[in-house]
């Protein structure tokens, strides 16, 4: 059945006469007409009387008009509830964040103090997941890309920041150049169990021969903290400790290359309201993160 045509019909039956429903609807009346009369020979049945003084029921049609009649405001009340809630802001936030991103860990608990109706469930991986498949509604993104499917909303840039202990400097001095590095332990992040991780610092390729290689960043922050190694951090990992003296930031004139931050949505997916509170509430936030926590080195 014609839920378009089926509701036309009830309009009919409530405005009493085809020209009364029409302008209702705010439809042509020879439209309307037509919509009813196809919505009778898809049910085999004549719905309505027509005469100079309006329209009557048929059996059949009071029988139809029962059970539409409530089915379409069940439906009214439905989309009425969906709009309140949308209004409200209440409901579900389904994201993907990289494992140890501590910013965003304030961040989700400033938005759900803003938004306390909005429950969010947060799934942690390195895997860049399949938001449509995985049930996601928005992803956290480092990096390139690369998926003509998705809508990219960059959101910020920095820098990974090379970092040792004081300790490990007193004991080794400080490197000047990125082949000094050579008499120093080093750790490395990589994605793969059997990659090897590369540093690009200032434009110049630098192979560490690695005593630990992770793709864990929160255990390099603790090796390094203890004194064991150099490693690369992101600057929301080392800046508190940099800040403190527990870390020292090295080579700082061989800057690592930027790194981009994007947060994704399927493009066939009309954002919700929540999704676009949190879209825009994050892109709002950004400032006053990187002033807090991304760039006091």
């Amino acid at each position: 059945m014609d839920l378009n045509a089926a509701q036309m019909f009830v309009s009919v039956v409530q405005a009493g006469s085809l020209s009364a429903a029409a302008d209702r609807l705010g439809i042509p009346l020879p439209t309307l007409s037509r919509r009813v009369r196809e919505l009778e020979r898809q049910l085999k049945v004549q719905l309505l009387e027509r005469s100079v003084r309006g329209t009557k029921l048929t059996d059949a049609g009071t029988r139809l008009y029962e059970h539409a009649s409530r089915g379409i405001e069940a439906l009214a009340e439905g989309e009425q509830a969906v709009m309140s809630d949308q209004a409200r802001l209440k409901g579900r936030l389904r994201l993907s964040l990289p494992p140890t991103f501590e910013p965003w860990w304030e961040l989700l608990a400033t938005f759900q103090q803003r938004y306390p109706d909005i429950r969010v469930h947060v799934y942690t991986t390195e895997r860049r997941v399949d938001l449509v498949e995985d049930g996601i509604d928005v992803a956290l993104r480092v990096g390139t890309i690369t998926h003509e499917t998705m809508v990219a909303r960059h959101v910020l840039t920095y820098r990974h920041i090379l970092v040792a202990s004081p300790v490990l400097v007193e004991r080794l001095g400080l490197p000047d150049t990125p082949d000094a590095l050579h008499r120093f332990p080093c750790a490395t992040w990589s994605a793969g169990a059997n990659a090897n991780g590369v540093w690009s610092l200032g434009g110049q390729v630098f192979e560490p021969k690695a005593l630990l290689t992770t793709n864990d960043y929160a255990h390099l922050r603790s090796r390094a903290l203890a004194g064991e190694v150099v490693t690369e951090l992101p600057p929301f990992l080392a800046t508190k400790a940099i800040c403190d003296g527990r870390l020292v930031a090295l080579l700082p004139e061989h800057p690592m290359p930027e790194q981009h931050i994007n947060l994704l949505y399927p493009s066939h997916r009309h954002p919700s309201a929540i999704v676009r509170a949190y879209l825009d509430f994050c892109l709002q936030q950004m400032s006053q993160l990187t002033d807090a926590v991304m760039t006091r080195t």
